[in-house]
């Protein structure tokens, strides 16, 4: 019952540690929920999460040639990441949250489909999160020899959880502060959010050039 415990609490730590750092995707949901609401918000943070899943699920398989192609494909998989940062940055810049407004008492179970895929690509193409999951299992020693197999399902679910709530907490918290916003204002935040993203995806590109050469 003890070890139950252990894994369900570090398990949750990990979760809310990987969803944390206000990177790309944390601004995106951010957008999402002034401008479209919570739940497609949250929907994206689904599919973060889904992300994030696999890639713990890989650390925890120990795919060693996983890592080993991470590390020798850096420079490629960083170009991917910017171009996708990219094309999300572009897309939002010249987003006019009016339409969005107007759409959102249409929102359909697609949509909702939509911003999971989007979630989980925008978090995919980020495959270098794999050397910060590593570090996480290792601070929390997350993965000992003597758990057994439901310990790991368990684990991985209560990672899951935690990356959820994180999602939750966020949505939560911008979508109360929504009311205060107009459509200027979401004009505005999509600009400086699309604008953040592409200096992302410019910053990734010359970090990958200089790591190339």
């Amino acid at each position: 019952m003890e070890t139950l415990f252990y894994v369900l609490i570090h398990g949750f730590a990990i979760g809310m540690l990987i969803s944390a750092p206000m990177g790309p995707i944390g601004m995106l949901v951010i957008q999402r929920t002034l401008d479209k609401g919570r739940w497609p918000a949250f929907a994206t943070g689904i599919g973060a999460a889904v992300s994030d899943l696999f890639y713990c699920i890989l650390t925890g398989a120990g795919i060693a040639f996983i890592t080993d192609f991470i590390a020798e494909q850096q420079f490629l998989l960083q170009l991917v990441g910017s171009v996708v940062l990219a094309i999300f940055g572009l897309y939002l810049f010249r987003k006019n949250p009016a339409r969005s407004m107007r759409r959102r008492r249409t929102m359909t179970a697609n949509s909702y489909w939509r911003d999971i895929v989007t979630g989980f690509l925008l978090t995919f193409s980020n495959p270098l999160i794999l050397f910060f999951i590593i570090g996480l299992f290792a601070r929390f020693n997350f993965l000992l020899p003597e758990f057994k197999f439901y310990h790991y399902v368990l684990g991985y679910l209560s990672i899951v959880a935690g990356a959820l709530s994180w999602w939750f907490m966020i949505t939560t918290l911008v979508n109360k502060m929504r009311a205060h916003f107009n459509v200027r204002s979401l004009y505005l935040i999509n600009r400086i959010i699309g604008s953040l993203l592409m200096i992302f995806a410019l910053v990734g590109t010359i970090t990958a050039i200089i790591d190339w050469l």
